[in-house]
């Protein structure tokens, strides 16, 4: 099935997914970048009966009783339950579709102080609006905490959680406040909750999916669209990112001071702005990034001291890097970082190398590159002279600092574009791939 996205534009460039199973180019060929499928899109409240003698509760008041201190499984009615309401003991609180807590909008409409406590089939609306106390649609301090099927509008911050270690948040959808992106609250908020789970979420404009101060997080089947970080990573050792669609942000996935993290068969597009990246890496060790797909973005992949030692490597494998400004950017990283069977497609510049790098350092092996120009005489799949990339910009920048000052500019770039069509010009070498591959390469 095609990669179906919203049209992403760049550059002279326009990216569309089609049902033919191809992107094209506004250049007017056909690039093969044909995807994984969209993920489902119906995350929140489902159809659901409440249970024959099951508890309901039929007013406000019912609600906050039964809440203090009535049984231990709660339903609600389709229909609007105003207040803010604390969970303070071990229950189930569900409801049928159409079931809404309305906040009073001076604070968080749900909060949950209790361990093991399930909230499943509701809609969540209208939270305050102050940053100081993180005024939530559910915010959530406790062990084991369940959220599913749940829908937040109307809430500066979404689904807030810590500390709350193994909780899960499931099949909900949270979408943010109209305001500057700056203004937001994040949208999913894990803060010390060590081995949680946020599975077949949508989240959308909102600020953030933080992952802060949390071991063995599991993000998986998520959609983030049209917010700052897709997901945002600090101090988070041994977490994954595994078949999200994160697309239309200004940051796709961001990694900062964490071990082992690993992202896979993931599509990261359309990261656009002077800050637009698909995923990013600063001061991580130890991380894995194979089976992506990263399109259409100003930087495809950033890494700034990743690793931070060659003993602890960085493994990137068998990912797409198509359409981007610029397919890689190298900041003072260089050992202990391998590129293997990659595609490099079509990006306006491969690579760029700041903050006195060198990536002649990293190992680049069997990837396939658009601009290779080289042959496959024993047609074993290889080429038989190795791709080199050249910077002409480099040693004009080099020779000349103030010229720093254009970087990443068309007028620049085009020094490189006459490098390539003419290598005796250039002799500052980028990278060196010394087996490329003939063939184009695509996630497992």
């Amino acid at each position: 099935m095609a990669w179906t996205s919203t049209s992403l534009k760049r550059a002279g460039l326009v990216v569309a997914a089609v049902s033919l199973g191809v992107a094209v180019s506004a250049r007017g060929h056909a690039s093969d970048l044909s995807g994984p499928p969209p993920l489902p899109d119906d995350a929140g409240p489902i159809d659901q009966a409440i249970p024959s003698g099951a508890f309901v509760a039929e007013s406000d008041a019912d609600l906050a009783r039964a809440l203090a201190n009535g049984p231990d499984e709660i339903w609600l009615r389709a229909r609007s339950y105003h207040g803010d309401f604390t969970v303070a003991r071990r229950l189930a609180l569900r409801g049928e579709r159409g079931a809404t807590i309305e906040g009073t909008g001076t604070g968080t409409v749900l909060t949950i102080t209790a361990d093991d406590a399930w909230v499943d089939n509701l809609a969540i609306e209208r939270s305050g609006g102050r940053n100081t106390t993180d005024d939530a649609g559910i915010k959530a301090k406790a062990a084991r905490v369940r959220v599913t099927n749940v829908s937040v509008r109307e809430t500066l911050f979404g689904i807030s959680l810590g500390p709350c270690p193994s909780c899960v948040v499931e099949h909900s959808r949270v979408k943010g406040r109209t305001l500057d992106p700056e203004l937001r609250g994040d949208g999913i908020k894990l803060w010390e909750s060590h081995d949680a789970v946020v599975r077949g979420c949508v989240m959308e404009d909102s600020r953030d999916l933080v992952v802060w101060y949390s071991r063995r997080v599991l993000l998986e089947n998520n959609t983030v669209r049209r917010s700052r970080y897709g997901s945002h990573f600090m101090y988070a050792h041994d977490s994954v990112v595994r078949g999200s669609r994160i697309e239309s942000n200004v940051v796709g996935i961001f990694v900062m001071y964490s071990e082992r993290l690993e992202v896979e068969h993931n599509v990261l597009a359309g990261s656009r702005g002077p800050a637009g990246v698909g995923i990013g890496f600063k001061e991580s060790d130890g991380v894995k990034v194979h089976d992506n797909w990263i399109v259409a973005n100003t930087t495809g992949l950033y890494l700034d001291r990743s690793p931070r030692a060659p003993t602890t490597p960085v493994s990137i494998e068998h990912n797409v890097l198509a359409l981007n400004d610029v397919g890689v950017i190298f900041h003072s990283s260089e050992e202990g970082i391998t590129f293997h069977e990659n595609d490099f497609h079509e990006n306006v510049a491969v690579a760029s190398v700041e903050g006195g790098g060198d990536a002649m350092g990293v190992v680049f092996e069997g990837n396939h590159w658009t601009e290779y120009e080289g042959y496959d005489m024993d047609h074993d799949g290889r080429g038989d002279v190795p791709f080199e990339l050249k910077a002409l910009s480099s040693e004009l920048t080099d020779t000349h600092p103030p010229l720093k000052l254009f970087e990443g500019t068309a007028a620049l770039g085009m020094f490189d574009v006459v490098a390539r069509a003419a290598p005796v010009l250039a002799a500052h070498r980028v990278l060196v791939d010394g087996h490329p591959s003939i063939n184009a390469q695509r996630p497992r």
